[in-house]
This record gives structure tokens, sequence and C-alpha cells, in this order.
């Protein structure tokens, strides 16, 4: 990607998160760049080719940020190698990625002030933020109760129980005044994994 792509679709993605999807125009992207639309045209067809760019550019970062916690890229191949400690290190990597990584922080915003106005903006929160992740977590832990690492019990009620705390983490990170206070968020998210993992775990860390 050339700097100049990578400068729209940056510059895109901040003001869909200030403004929301449907209330930014190509004409505000390339005026916010000190560009015509006939030069931001030259590297993406609309505003839509910009939106997938961006996304196509999360699901590469997904895939990158699960390698380095040690899930594989295939889905199957995932849970058959799944422990405890790649479950701990993975929601972890989840909290940094969503709250300080530039592009994912914007998406995510972005998508949250969409999901009121655009149904296919709703599905997509719901796939990537709230129903999607909770589904996710509910298929892991009943592959590993199937392995025997987790103790038996409802899968659908202990991902709602991980991930819930999960989900409001974000939202007060959003609002955190400074660095302490976020430190002490993220520290009040690790202890509650931590219990989480001990209470259900049948190996532990």
């Amino acid at each position: 990607m050339t700097d100049t792509k990578e400068d729209i679709l940056m510059t895109a993605l901040r003001l869909f998160a200030q403004d929301g999807y449907e209330a930014v125009s190509v004409s505000k992207i390339a005026g916010e760049l000190g560009m015509t639309k006939g030069a931001l045209y030259r590297h993406y067809k609309n505003k839509r080719d910009i939106f997938d760019s961006i996304f196509e550019r999360i699901c590469q970062l997904d895939i990158e940020r699960s390698k380095k916690v040690g899930f594989p890229e295939k889905e199957q191949d995932f849970f058959s190698i799944t422990s405890v400690e790649s479950v701990k290190a993975y929601m972890e990597s989840q909290l940094y990625y969503w709250t300080e990584d530039e592009i994912a922080c914007n998406f995510r915003r972005m998508l949250t002030l969409e999901q009121y106005r655009n149904p296919e903006m709703t599905k997509l929160y719901q796939k990537v933020l709230a129903s999607g992740p909770i589904n996710f977590i509910e298929d892991l832990f009943r592959k590993m109760m199937n392995q025997g690492t987790w103790h038996k019990g409802s899968a659908k009620q202990m991902a709602i129980e991980l991930y819930a705390p999960f989900y409001l983490s974000l939202s007060i990170l959003d609002a955190a005044s400074g660095e302490e206070e976020k430190e002490e968020i993220v520290k009040l998210f690790i202890t509650h994994i931590e219990c989480f993992i001990e209470k259900y775990a049948k190996e532990k860390i």
C-alpha cells in the first residue's frame, strides 16, 4: 500500500469514528487530506472501497494477533490445540487490541455509532463485537469440555460470564482520564480472567 493510500485509509477511518460512516463524504475525506476527489479516486473507487479496505485490514490484524498468542489461522486447527494459557493470552490481547491499536479502536468506535443507523453495520457490529465473540467463545469452551480441560456446564453462560466484563472494560477505558486509571482497569480485567480460569479450568496456569 502506498503512503497516499494509507493516508486516505487512516484519515477516512478517523472521520468515520468521529462522525459515523454515513455522515462522511468522499469530498470531506479528500478535503481533510488537501486533495481533490479526482486524486482520491485514483486510489479508491468510492467510499465503500475505502471501507472494504479498512475491514480487510481489520481481518488481517486479527489473524496476526491470533498467531502471536498461539492460535492457528484455521478455526478447525485452533479448536484442537487450544490451552488454558492461550485463552488467557488471547483475551488480554483482545483488550489491548481494541483499545490501543489505532485502526481497531477507530473501527470499533465507528461501528458503535453506525449500529443504530445502518442495518448492515448493525450486523457487522454484532459479528465483530457482540454476538460473534460470544458464539466463538461458547464453541471454544464446548470443545475444551470435550477435551477434558474445562469443567462441564453451560458453555453459553460461561462465554457471557467471561465476555461481559471485557465488553464493559472497553467502554470504561474509552472514558478513562489518564494512564493510571487505564492501568487499573486493565489489572481488574486480567484479575477477572484469572479468577474465571481458576473457577472453570481443570488445568491451571
